[in-house]
């Protein structure tokens, strides 16, 4: 994604996760806004299927209830969806396009 575009008005406010490996460099990242949307989840691609990102959506997910966070919902690549729905997301809505790549909007699974 351009860098014009990883930086908005939400950021400030939002809830910042970082993976570091064991020299304390960053290897993955992800964030929670206060409306319930997770975004900008990233990891480097060495660190890629390790549990990384599942550590991350793991935090966040405890971060938004700790701060009474919901509902929450994702706009997930959509090679990424069996990755959350392994997370108790489920699909919503039409398939769209964002930064030239396919993206299907997630609501995490309510009882």
């Amino acid at each position: 994604m351009p860098k014009a575009l990883e930086w908005d008005d939400k950021d400030e406010q939002a809830l910042h996760v970082l993976a570091v490996d064991n020299t304390g460099a960053g290897i993955g990242t992800g964030r929670i806004s206060q409306e319930g949307q997770i975004g900008r989840m990233a990891v480097l691609s060495p660190w890629r299927n390790l549990g990384v990102g599942s550590a991350l959506l793991v935090k966040l997910l405890q971060l938004a209830s700790q701060h009474q966070i919901a509902p929450l919902f994702l706009n997930a690549q959509t090679k990424a969806i069996p990755f959350y729905q392994q997370h108790g997301f489920h699909c919503t809505g039409d398939e769209f396009m964002e930064a030239g790549i396919p993206h299907q909007r997630m609501e995490q699974k309510t009882d």
